[in-house]
């Protein structure tokens, strides 16, 4: 499977991060919308959409979007057991209506969460003492 995340938020970095670091058979891959060289790689995303919305290629090719994404790469890993919850059908509705929400608004959200941290170019690190 491969992710296409903003590398510029940094809850987005975050779970990222968690989720390669439990791929242990290395089967996920990240692909930052950030990246310099990406639309020339990725053509056939839209880079305006993706950003929006969480997406990924799974290996058939089929591309999924939003909490799928989350789930699938989670199930992928072997740690998708408690996720299971958001893809029931009402449960569901409303978790992807949520995700929606934290898409729009996960700078500012990240803003309020991960005060410490700052990114740039696709790399997210805590602030140096001083920085604002």
């Amino acid at each position: 499977m491969v992710i296409f995340y903003d590398g510029n938020c940094p809850l987005c970095s975050t779970e990222m991060q968690q989720l390669k670091h439990a791929d242990t058979k290395n089967l996920i891959t990240l692909e930052d919308l950030n990246a310099s060289d990406f639309s020339e790689r990725y053509s056939y995303i839209d880079r305006d959409k993706a950003m929006t919305y969480l997406q990924a290629q799974k290996q058939s090719g089929e591309m999924i979007y939003g909490l799928d994404v989350t789930y699938e790469a989670w199930k992928i890993v072997g740690k998708h057991g408690w996720l299971k919850i958001f893809r029931l059908p009402i449960i569901g509705f409303f978790a992807d209506c949520g995700y929606v929400l934290f898409a729009k608004y996960r700078h500012s959200l990240s803003k309020i969460l991960m005060p410490n941290t700052t990114c740039s170019n696709g790399q997210c690190s805590l602030k140096n003492k001083g920085s604002k």
